[in-house]
């Protein structure tokens, strides 16, 4: 597993079809084992092979480079044994793609020893690397012949339009107060009366039979949503196809970093003037405003604690954001790191998991997490993400995705629990924000 510095960047080259339909090519194509698609402010980039990996579990952190493996205790800092390990990697210009479990977040609160042997983050230095926009596409490569391979996948023609026959799934069963999700939003809501925390997320898995072809479900499901990021992945034995509401924080090279909290939600019609009226009442609504300014109330003090002071702000407060079949209320917290040798790492770890997809506050929410939903989460309310050498992240939110891993495929879904809330309606919350998905799954061909 050499590290070897990629080629250069090519000058900007065609390609067939859109950018997404390109990097779908790519990793139909099976150039690589693994890979990871990422889309980012109207590009999509392909990350495919294995130069390099890192993969961080409870106790430890291993890299695989260069042909040797070092692993390493991390004890109580898992963000800085991660920086320093990627430190060692040979260049300035290396980029790493991967994602980090839900369950990250226990091992950062200090509390992994009920955690198993699963990885927590998964990291890769890829092979190859092609920036994907409607101007072209810049082509890195550790060799000649994979670069030429990566071009001629770039130049086939696009398949025939048409994602075939959607095989939408319902995602409205065991609804209601009785339900396995309605009993557990009533034991929420009681624990939040009794003053044992704020507000917690809570979410449900919906099974899906049958083989989904998870590239053309991507393709289907971004045709009908407008998400913040979207990614479509095949790494360390997980399969993932997805369109994040929001980012969980967004780093640049030189410090400044946010984060975008979505919390208050109302489903989306395709009627302008429904639409609107719900808008409206979103916006006007007691309980989804107090669900909303609770979350950026967090975000902004997780920002604090390790931005330089008096840098902190609000870029958006209560704007609102359409993502797929429902619309948010939406806000941006923003600040100035104030170091450059920690990397950003700090900073995710100030924010991760995002508050939106666990709770106020974060150790009472985990505790009603790991009580009431039946299984771990994973991927689910983790992050995908891609990391520099230059210091610059960007971490997308796991929402409105289908799974695949050891033979099962699903979907989940959660809704903000406050004191207000009742289990009808957040059950049926879970409901819009699955068929963000549900209603694009395209099953795998005969």
């Amino acid at each position: 597993m050499s590290t070897s510095t990629l080629s250069p960047r090519t000058g900007r080259v065609p390609f067939s079809g859109t950018p997404a339909q390109a990097a779908v090519r790519l990793a139909r194509a099976g150039l690589y084992g693994e890979y990871v698609v990422y889309e980012r402010e109207g590009a999509w980039w392909y990350a495919g092979g294995v130069r390099a990996r890192l993969v961080a579990d409870r106790t430890h952190v291993t890299l695989d480079a260069e042909g040797t493996r070092t692993r390493t205790a991390w004890q109580d800092d898992l963000p800085a044994a991660v920086h320093r390990a990627l430190s060692t990697l040979p260049g300035s210009d290396w980029r790493a793609y991967g994602w980090a479990t839900f369950e990250l977040s226990y091992a950062l609160a200090g509390d992994a020893a009920e955690l198993g042997e699963e990885a927590l983050v998964h990291l890769v230095v890829p092979e190859a690397e092609i920036r994907l926009s409607a101007d072209g596409a810049e082509v890195r490569c550790s060799d000649a012949a994979a670069e030429a391979a990566a071009l001629a996948v770039l130049d086939a023609a696009e398949p025939a339009a048409g994602h075939g026959e959607f095989s939408p799934l319902p995602v409205d069963l065991g609804g209601g107060a009785d339900g396995p999700y309605g009993k557990s939003v009533a034991h929420a809501v009681d624990a939040i009366r009794n003053g044992d925390l704020q507000k917690v997320i809570l979410s449900r898995a919906v099974e899906v039979d049958g083989e989904v072809d998870l590239p053309a479900t991507y393709l289907a499901g971004r045709s009908v949503n407008s998400p913040a990021r979207s990614f479509l992945l095949d790494l360390g034995g997980i399969e993932a196809a997805g369109f994040s509401p929001e980012t969980v924080v967004e780093v640049s090279a030189d410090g400044h970093v946010s984060t975008q909290p979505l919390a208050g939600t109302r489903a989306l019609s395709g009627n302008p003037a429904e639409d609107a009226a719900r808008r409206a009442d979103l916006l006007t609504d007691a309980k989804e405003i107090y669900e909303h300014a609770i979350s950026v109330q967090v975000a902004w003090e997780e920002m604090a604690q390790v931005c330089r002071e008096g840098s902190v702000r609000a870029e958006e407060f209560m704007s609102v954001k359409e993502r797929g079949s429902v619309q948010h209320i939406a806000s941006r917290v923003s600040g100035e790191l104030p170091y450059a040798d920690r990397g950003p790492w700090p900073a995710l770890a100030a924010v991760f998991p995002a508050v939106t997809a666990s709770g106020v506050p974060k150790a009472a929410a985990y505790r009603a997490i790991r009580q009431l939903e039946q299984e771990p989460r994973g991927l689910y309310s983790g992050a995908v993400l891609t990391v520099g050498a230059n210091g610059f992240l960007d971490a997308a939110l796991v929402l409105r995705t289908v799974f695949r891993q050891h033979g099962r495929t699903w979907l989940r879904a959660g809704a903000g629990i406050v004191e207000q809330s009742t289990p009808e309606r957040e059950f049926e919350e879970t409901c819009e924000k699955l068929r963000s998905v549900s209603r694009s799954l395209v099953p795998a061909s005969q």
